[in-house]
């Protein structure tokens, strides 16, 4: 947040990012986002972010918002995980045995629909919700659940700040198909088949490079300015400078930096990288 309020106003085209999604992962960091006691207070903060995404974004700008949902659960229950990333310290949250119901009001295994709460919180802020898009996982994490189907989707939320912006809708065009076998390219629909792909450095959480491109190519024209204020491993980072475009990545644990520069390396130089020292969200 800190680094955000630093930024000039309507400095950058798009905004694509995945911040932590609640209640999943604990970064071991101070300030993080993502362990707060309710969804309520998650959202505020989230809340708090994009606001200043929306004031650094230019009048034309977007915003497309990887998020992921969340089981009510007594997830103390689990304990202290053991489950370490040698690189970054990530765990599943540390909380007290017994800690009880994540969210008290509700009972134990409901879904939260925090995408939509957040979206739907993001649009009563000021935003303009234009699409709800399914990301739809050819390979998704196994599961042992036995009374509910594995989960296989996540969703990708496209806001404005104005009724009119900047979307290349010729860019982001996917391969099709015709009856008589003639191959061409469509208007993307708003379900996206995308596999999962490891980094093998990176946290729990990355997102696959061909999730982020059509954002990118639709929402930044070529030469401008791309911001992740979540950059975990620095996907988004890669793909802008890869698709001509800057990039701006910003990031609360200092662990990621060298997964960050990693992900560039070889990347032209031409296309400059902003690198912001990292500090608290909140």
């Amino acid at each position: 947040m800190a680094v955000l309020k630093t930024m000039p106003d309507a400095s950058v085209h798009c905004c694509v990012s995945s911040p932590p999604y609640f209640g999943l992962r604990d970064y071991v960091h101070p300030g993080q986002i993502g362990l707060e006691k309710t969804p309520e207070q998650y959202i505020e903060h989230l809340v708090d972010v994009f606001r200043q995404v929306r004031r650094v974004l230019r009048k034309d700008g977007t915003l497309w918002l990887v998020l992921g949902d969340s089981y009510n659960g007594f997830n103390g229950n689990r304990g202290r995980s053991k489950s370490y990333q040698a690189h970054t310290d990530e765990a599943i949250p540390s909380l007290p045995k017994k800690n009880g119901l994540t969210v008290k009001s509700l009972g134990n295994k409901q879904l939260l629909g925090i995408p939509w709460r957040v979206a739907l919180a993001l649009q009563a802020d000021g935003w303009i919700l234009r699409q709800d898009i399914i990301w739809k996982k050819p390979n998704p994490m196994p599961s042992s659940v036995t009374d509910r189907c594995t989960t296989a989707h996540e969703y990708i939320f496209l806001f404005s700040k104005y009724k009119r912006y900047h979307f290349d809708i010729e860019a982001m065009k996917e391969p099709a198909t015709s009856e008589d076998g003639t191959n061409g390219k469509r208007t993307r629909r708003s379900v996206w088949t995308i596999p999962t792909r490891p980094f093998k450095d990176a946290h729990f959480a990355t997102f696959p490079p061909d999730l982020v491109r059509p954002c990118i190519l639709a929402g930044c024209p070529k030469g401008g300015v791309v911001l992740d204020p979540f950059g975990g491993s620095g996907t988004t980072g890669q793909v802008a400078l890869e698709e001509g475009r800057k990039a701006v990545v910003i990031e609360i644990n200092p662990a990621y930096k060298k997964l960050i520069m990693a992900r560039i390396k070889g990347i032209s130089r031409s296309n400059a990288v902003k690198q912001a020292k990292p500090v608290a969200r909140r």
